[in-house]
């Protein structure tokens, strides 16, 4: 059987596809932060998930894969990840830099980690991206920052490593169903009370206005079933696109998006998100 390695596995959609492929017959190593964790997904996994203890910024445990994982590897899906939002003024340098440190580095350290095996195997390696490393919209401004980069590393990734016979795929969701946007209005409300008051006047209209626009994007969310399909398509489709972006929506947003003039497609993005026209 097939075998995977499949970051951020705790939740969301992380854990779908760890179920998702397991339920295919695929043997899943699931990276996990904490074994309570690893322990219940494996409960649920039929024998065919194993917990693998993984924090992508950890060098230590990154290098201790090559001990946790089997002799044969056939993919890698590179799922973890954070979100870091806000107006790009107000965001400290230091949750930038983890945003970026998850996001980015975590992903290249665990795919250079596996790739000796992937080589062996000529197998796959998966980023999940988002249709945000297309399309950058206003107090997304770190996360798409990192996912720009992740599509670029991916795409040069992509190409560096295709003699071997190795695919490079990225996966490009939008809104998920999962805690991240459930929780999406309590987080933001938490952010903002721990911005300095200076910030929170100076962007007061800003962060109003976005407020208002989550339960909008938490209704567009779509399940983590979709996202998972997905992920599963691009591990098995015979000839692999190199990207796949998840729901017709998302497709055509991101299409629109490279047709549209850029002081049209600022417009409309401030508008969606509630940046006010004057403050």
């Amino acid at each position: 059987m097939p075998s995977v390695l499949v970051t951020g596995a705790s939740r969301g959609i992380g854990r779908g596809t760890a179920l998702r492929l397991a339920a295919a017959g695929w043997d899943v190593m699931a990276g996990v932060r904490q074994t309570g964790d690893g322990d219940a997904l494996a409960a649920l996994g039929s024998g065919r998930i194993s917990p693998v203890q993984l924090d992508v910024t950890e060098a230590a445990q990154v290098a201790a894969l090559d001990g946790a994982l089997p002799a044969r590897l056939d993919a890698v899906v590179n799922n973890a990840g954070v979100v870091v939002a806000g107006p790009v003024e107000l965001v400290s340098v230091d949750d930038l830099r983890r945003q970026l440190e998850v996001n980015v580095v975590g992903q290249a350290a665990v795919t250079q980690a596996v790739l000796p095996r992937l080589r062996a195997s000529r197998g796959r390696i998966v980023f999940v991206s988002s249709v945000s490393g297309r399309v950058a919209t206003p107090m997304f401004g770190p996360y798409s920052a990192s996912k720009f980069a992740l599509e670029g590393m991916a795409d040069a990734l992509r190409m560096e490593v295709a003699p071997w016979g190795i695919r490079v795929i990225l996966v490009e969701p939008a809104q998920t169903d999962t805690d991240l946007w459930r929780l999406a209005d309590r987080e933001f409300d938490e952010s903002v009370a721990a911005l300095e008051p200076s910030g929170r006047e100076l962007y007061d209209k800003h962060l109003t206005g976005f407020r208002k626009t989550i339960p909008r994007a938490q209704r567009a969310a779509v399940p983590v079933d979709d996202v998972t399909a997905v992920i599963e398509r691009a591990l098995t489709d015979r000839r692999p696109r190199a990207r796949y972006v998840v729901g017709r929506g998302p497709r055509v947003q991101a299409v629109m998006a490279a047709m549209t003039p850029t002081a049209v497609l600022d417009r409309a993005l401030s508008a969606g998100t509630g940046v006010p026209r004057r403050v």
